[in-house]
């Protein structure tokens, strides 16, 4: 193994959101670059014109952002390097390794059908590649790839061992069109080159374009990337993610308010695996993930495990960086910022909070009691359990609670003694003392809430109930 550096890039093209299969393979490649103290690239393949709009390029930024998957130097625009395509075709022409091509469509349909017509192969074999440029027409051309006809060209790839095409598969193909525009076989490679990127980790169905691309690293005499080409992301049913199976843009992700170290390590996980782990941090994935960890064949997108995973992060999340992520939750989904008091009984209630809620929504319907303010409307469960002989019992207990010391046992206590002197279970008062600090018939421990809301917004929404 060599000493050059590791250099990754992922090179996603800016015709639409950012696909959860784009998300992941740049994942692999921040993973395997972070982890050798490489670096990590984004290049936007933004040749194609009509389709590449400033909208999806923001969108794919905004989704890299938001996953936490930082890029070294500046965002590579393929477009702008148009010129520099054009040159190495010129290089290439100039050696002998290409040829200009004066055939028109009509003539390349011709051939192709009277290839068919004979049941012979029908990859175009154009009469100008050992033409004397003396007989050259003044007219529009191509440059070709002078691909060689026999023999076979290897991929030598991490995840799907060798890979032999024939090269009699293979066309000489188009670099540069007629209006002196690369075609995007020539731009990858060139880029690549220019880039120093050492280590091409993609989708799998690349690898037949990995063929063509070696063809032009072994005619400019460039050394070649390592390759790894790793299985596409299937739905439940077995069949290429769609949108059929749901959510499969990056962004929707974040607005349905999946943390997004949850959403790391779900993407790792899926095609990658480490022994038995399942739950694993930024850091363990750094330190384990290699290509040999790659399964060969492809993944299915499981929205339990995804859940289950995210729940187990924000269970482990930091207050402070859960609070940080939930308020970028909060306006990316458009509602109201946190107040200054919100986001202190947030921090306060965070304890009670974060254990078994898998998603920002949900973490955020926990947190009812702490985002309502008085006077609290109470859904229709809870307004039934405020029957007026619980409205007694709770007009009893609010001027114990006002004398009593505000930890946990005294308040269990407190509450224990004016269940008993009314003949009634701790269990029973539960949901008449959900009802009136929560509003909800679903809440944390009326313990957790009583400390969390503190001695006088407790005893203010009893006597709101009560009344």
């Amino acid at each position: 193994m060599s000493s050059t550096p590791v250099v990754t890039r992922i090179a996603p093209s800016p015709t639409g959101y950012m696909h959860i299969g784009t998300a992941r393979t740049a994942l692999f490649n921040w993973l395997y670059a972070r982890g050798r103290g490489g670096k990590f690239l984004l290049r936007i393949e933004d040749t194609d014109r009509e389709r590449s709009t400033p909208a999806a390029t923001d969108a794919i930024l905004k989704g890299m952002r938001w996953l936490g998957l930082d890029w070294d130097g500046d965002v590579v625009s393929q477009f702008e390097r148009a010129p520099r395509h054009a040159e190495v075709a010129h290089q290439m022409l100039a050696a002998g390794k290409a040829y200009k091509c004066f055939s028109t469509q009509d003539e390349i349909q011709a051939f192709r059908e009277a290839a068919e017509a004979e049941k012979r192969s029908t990859l175009f074999q154009s009469p100008w590649r050992d033409a004397d440029p003396a007989s050259h027409p003044d007219g529009p051309y191509v440059i070709r790839l002078k691909a060689p006809r026999d023999g076979a060209t290897v991929i030598h790839d991490q995840v799907q061992g060798d890979v032999t095409i024939r090269n009699d598969q293979l066309d000489d193909m188009v670099m540069l069109r007629s209006d002196g525009t690369p075609t995007y076989m020539l731009a990858v490679v060139v880029d690549d080159n220019d880039m120093g990127v050492t280590h091409v980790i993609r989708g799998d169905d690349h690898l037949t374009n990995a063929a063509r691309q070696i063809q032009i690293y072994l005619a400019m005499g460039w050394d070649l990337p390592v390759y790894a080409h790793i299985p596409l992301i299937f739905g439940p049913d077995g069949k290429k993610l769609s949108k059929r199976h749901g959510a499969t843009g990056v962004a929707e992700y974040q607005t349905m308010g999946y943390p997004a170290a949850g959403m790391r390590n779900y993407l790792a996980r899926l095609g990658w695996s480490h022994g038995d782990d399942e739950f694993f941090s930024d850091a363990q994935a750094t330190e384990w993930f290699d290509l040999g960890g790659i399964g060969r064949s492809p993944s299915r997108f499981d929205f339990k495990k995804l859940e289950n995973l995210c729940g187990q992060h924000i269970a482990a999340a930091q207050v402070v960086a859960l609070l940080h992520e939930l308020e970028a939750f909060l306006d990316e989904t458009g509602q109201p910022a946190l107040t200054e008091g919100q986001r202190d009984g947030l921090t306060r209630g965070m304890y009670c909070l974060k254990e078994r809620a898998k998603t920002f929504p949900e973490l955020l319907e926990k947190a009812h009691f702490i985002m309502a303010s008085r006077p609290l409307a109470p859904d229709e469960k809870a307004a039934a359990a405020l029957d007026s002989v619980s409205r007694g019992i709770l007009s009893e207990l609010t001027p114990q609670l006002q004398n009593a010391s505000w930890d946990r046992e005294t308040l269990e206590q407190t509450v224990a003694t004016v269940a008993e002197a009314n003949d009634t279970k701790l269990g029973k008062l539960a949901g008449p003392l959900r009802a009136a600090l929560a509003g909800r018939a679903v809440s944390p421990s009326v313990f957790d809430m009583m400390l969390v809301l503190g001695r006088d917004e407790t005893v203010a929404r009893l006597k709101d109930a009560a009344a």
